[in-house]
């Protein structure tokens, strides 16, 4: 869930899992999945790095994952 403000100035948490696309006109728009819209305040760029710090937070462990002696010999990756 991300924090963004409307353009009414409340604010409204989202979940940015259902985040479809962003559109940057005068306003910045979010498009959901659900089909709604929402116009916010918030620009695009700062939509994407909340996005990005949501999911740093969600999935650390996908980040720094080290990869298995499976995974390593599957890709070939082995100091032969």
């Amino acid at each position: 869930m991300i924090k963004v403000k409307k353009i009414n100035g409340r604010d409204l948490i989202i979940n940015a899992e259902l985040i479809e696309f962003v559109e940057k006109t005068p306003d910045t728009i979010i498009s959901m999945t659900t089909g709604k819209k929402i116009i916010v305040k918030d620009t695009t760029e700062e939509l994407i790095k909340k996005v990005i710090e949501y999911r740093r937070e969600i999935f650390p462990f996908k980040r720094f994952k080290k990869l298995t002696e499976d995974e390593i010999k599957e890709l070939n990756l082995s100091d032969e």
